[in-house]
């Protein structure tokens, strides 16, 4: 799962949405350093992926990338997912979609002491770029990965995957929908996190 989904599967903490972002970008941080509510949250990260990349659906949907994209598709259906979140927001969840978003672009500014300084870099452009709101277009899903395949260090073909991913759309939407509710499951049923109440700032 992408940024916006490791932020709603979090607590409505900064130290919680601090931590379940955090596991992108660890590289060079000693994690027995960090806050424990920091720590907890990055080890819902892990769970979160870990369940995601396992989930059979998921790696099901890996197999309908061309072969030249496929070692890439793991990082595009993090961002799909983003954008099937966005579009079904109402059917999981409650809350008003704008005003989520709001909410964790402000747990995000107040929380950036706490970041090393890549996420500081990436969440400010994350927040003054409105990326959650613009992840409603399928157009900006595939903007958005030609620019991860551009940042890669290693040659590769996973420009262009938006292409993949229109050809499968409707596939890996259902999967979408039907793996959601499972892994909000399981991040429930783990708890790894100690549950607060709404508008919640530090953790």
């Amino acid at each position: 799962m992408n940024y916006f989904a490791h932020l709603v599967l979090a607590q409505p903490t900064v130290t919680s949405k601090v931590g379940n972002l955090m596991g992108d970008f660890m590289r060079g941080i000693r994690e027995e350093a960090l806050s424990e509510p920091v720590r907890a949250g990055l080890r819902n990260h892990r769970l979160v992926d870990r369940f995601t990349d396992h989930h059979p659906r998921v790696r099901a949907s890996r197999r309908l990338f061309s072969p030249r994209r496929r070692r890439f598709a793991g990082v595009a259906l993090d961002v799909l997912f983003d954008h099937f979140l966005i579009r079904h927001w109402s059917r999981f969840h409650d809350e008003d979609l704008a005003q989520v978003i709001r909410a964790d672009y402000r747990h995000l500014q107040y929380g950036q002491p706490l970041m090393p300084g890549p996420m500081r870099e990436t969440t400010r452009r994350l927040v003054s770029h409105d990326w959650f709101g613009h992840y409603a277009d399928l157009d900006t899903v595939g903007v958005a990965l030609d620019r991860i395949a551009g940042r890669l260090r290693f040659a590769n073909a996973f420009a262009g995957s938006i292409e993949d991913i229109r050809a499968h759309y409707g596939t890996l939407e259902d999967t979408f929908l039907s793996f959601y509710p499972e892994l909000r499951a399981h991040v429930a049923d783990a708890a790894l996190e100690r549950p607060v109440q709404p508008g919640t700032r530090a953790g």
